[in-house]
């Protein structure tokens, strides 16, 4: 009789062979790749085998571009590569705008895409395509692997790229027959962990950065934007103690906002178009010259720029500058103060007249807003709606951004209170981005109260992986913004073609996404009187779930920031 104890799995071949997807988990491995966010496919099975003998975690979603922004998501929060693993042909290609935006949003992310087996080359097999020629545009590295010994050394490989200059993706397609093979284990190279990179940190040159401090202490109006290098490089510590040191205004975009905290007398807002006008002095850290800085066009002409990035291609680029930084942000701020200790002079207290004066503009710009801020009116003015949110966020909560128009007001209202508790999809915007990124952010700090806001149109594109977050019990409170419209294109519609014709293919369904969360096994809650946002936020994070509270905002009230848009004039 058979012995009901014995272990009924079939026997491993002898471990002095190893497969290529075995060789893929041992590089993953080394790399401290926790988990990987895919959608399963025949071509890349044998990576979810070796990630279960390594013990990294298999995290199935329904859709490919959810596996890319989450593993983006993941690097963001945690300052460690993401990866996703999906299949060849239309697996590759779902996955092509998560890539595109971690691209633009310098996140460091590894898209592992199958492929067919090199046997069958150029013979039509399923879905084949030339993934790595439509990568390349959008990585800092893509390339195909070639042969099964070299599997792991070529995953190495590409992170190393990953951080090469300003972070950001790389991509590797493995053919299917490279993949299932086997090598003798003897022949693989197996880079590891922690011997195959060197630190990419470097701190700029010394004589600029002695420059910089000078010209620093002697200003009479400087102003500093921390821009996302400051969190990618974790310099926070060091940004905080430039501006208290210096005593320096201090302005915050993508994920350097929570450098400062809210209520700093440093931290500054809405002032910033006031500042650029006016300073003599500006210190761009870690943004680019691109649409959100106007291209450069908004800075003073008799302003002294100084702009310090990690990539040398972007420092210059679409305006002159007076001095250019090349380095980690974190080290060359911390530099920079270092070197104007001791000849401060009286230059910081000179000063609090100019941070008095950017204070007053601060005061002004709420002041206008007041009225919308608080505003009862139904449907719900999105002023109101996104300060209940930040009213909402606690010490420890982290604010996740989904959205056009919305997203366009909450940015210029919620106020994340410490750094690495803002995310939103970056220069890129992308929507569909706030479901990945929940998962990640969960799923890196399970601990972590994250809220979520989304444009009923953005979350269309993506919210089915809500069901993933309910799967895998990760309880975030979510509200989406309902106008039932992509109202960010309705209004340049409008503005350029008149009212009559505002409506073409922007208008959507008067969805109850409540009811969707409640379906899928979450919390749902409709809001259609500003007085019951509070309470029903409340209710949500209670719940233990994950949530979405639909909330009904008024259609025709448009964000600053939309109507500003120059691509609408």
């Amino acid at each position: 009789m058979p012995d009901d104890t014995q272990d009924a799995r079939p026997a491993r071949p002898a471990q002095d062979v190893i497969s290529g997807g075995h060789l893929v988990a041992k590089a993953l491995k080394a790399e401290g790749v926790e988990r990987i966010y895919t959608l399963c496919g025949g071509h890349i099975i044998d990576i979810y085998d070796g990630c279960v003998d390594e013990g990294i975690e298999v995290v199935d979603v329904r859709h490919e571009q959810v596996a890319a922004h989450a593993a983006d998501g993941y690097a963001r929060v945690t300052g460690r590569p993401g990866c996703a693993v999906v299949t060849a042909g239309p697996g590759t290609t779902d996955a092509v705008t998560g890539v595109a935006n971690a691209f633009r949003a310098e996140s460091p992310m590894l898209l592992i895409g199958g492929q067919g087996a090199h046997s069958q080359h150029k013979m039509g097999s399923l879905q084949d395509l030339p993934h790595v020629d439509m990568m390349t545009p959008i990585t800092k590295f893509a390339a195909t692997v070639p042969d099964t010994a070299r599997a792991a050394d070529m995953v190495s490989m590409a992170f190393r790229e990953c951080f090469h200059g300003a972070p950001g993706p790389s991509f590797l397609e493995i053919p299917r027959d490279v993949l299932d093979a086997k090598v003798p284990l003897a022949a693989a190279r197996i880079p590891a962990a922690g011997r195959y990179r060197a630190s990419t940190r470097t701190a700029g040159d010394p004589q600029a950065v002695e420059k910089l401090a000078d010209l620093l202490v002697h200003a009479a109006r400087p102003a500093i934007l921390l821009g996302s290098q400051v969190w990618t490089t974790r310099g926070t510590d060091a940004a905080v103690e430039l501006v208290r040191t210096l005593n320096l205004p201090a302005y915050m975009n993508g994920a350097g906002r929570g450098t400062l905290p809210p209520g700093d007398p440093h931290h500054f807002q809405l002032s910033r178009r006031y500042a650029f006008a006016h300073a003599d002095v500006i210190v761009i850290v870690g943004t680019p010259f691109d649409f959100r800085m106007g291209y450069g066009k908004r800075l003073s002409p008799d302003a002294t720029v100084v702009q310090i990035d990690l990539d040398y291609r972007t420092v210059g680029k679409n305006r002159d500058i007076d001095l250019g930084i090349v380095g980690d942000a974190g080290l060359v701020l911390k530099s920079v103060t270092e070197a104007a200790s001791g000849r401060l002079d009286a230059g910081a207290a000179q000063r609090k007249g100019w941070l008095d004066d950017l204070r007053a503009a601060e005061r002004a710009a709420v002041d206008k807003r007041l009225p919308q801020l608080r505003s009862d009116a139904s449907p719900i003015h999105p002023y109101r709606l996104v300060s209940e949110i930040n009213d909402f966020l606690t010490e420890d909560s982290l604010y996740i951004g989904d959205g056009g128009d919305i997203v366009t007001f909450s940015g210029q209202v919620v106020q994340p209170k410490a750094p690495g508790h803002w995310m939103d999809p970056g220069p890129l915007g992308t929507l569909g981005v706030g479901i990945p990124f929940v998962l990640a952010a969960k799923q890196a700090r399970p601990d972590q109260e994250v809220v979520a806001l989304f444009g009923d149109g953005a979350f269309s594109l993506t919210g089915w992986d809500f069901e993933t977050l309910v799967r895998y019990d990760l309880p975030f409170v979510g509200i989406i913004g309902n106008n039932s419209s992509m109202n960010q294109i309705r209004y340049g519609q409008a503005a350029k073609y008149g009212k009559e014709r505002e409506r073409v293919g922007n208008t959507l369904g008067d969805v109850r996404y409540d009811e969707f969360a409640r379906m899928l096994g979450g919390h749902g809650e409709e809001v259609r009187d500003p007085a019951g946002i509070a309470p029903a936020l409340r209710r949500a994070r209670e719940s233990g779930k994950p949530s979405l509270i639909n909330v009904w905002v008024d259609p025709d009230a448009y964000a600053p920031g939309t109507m500003n848009q120059t691509m609408y004039k």
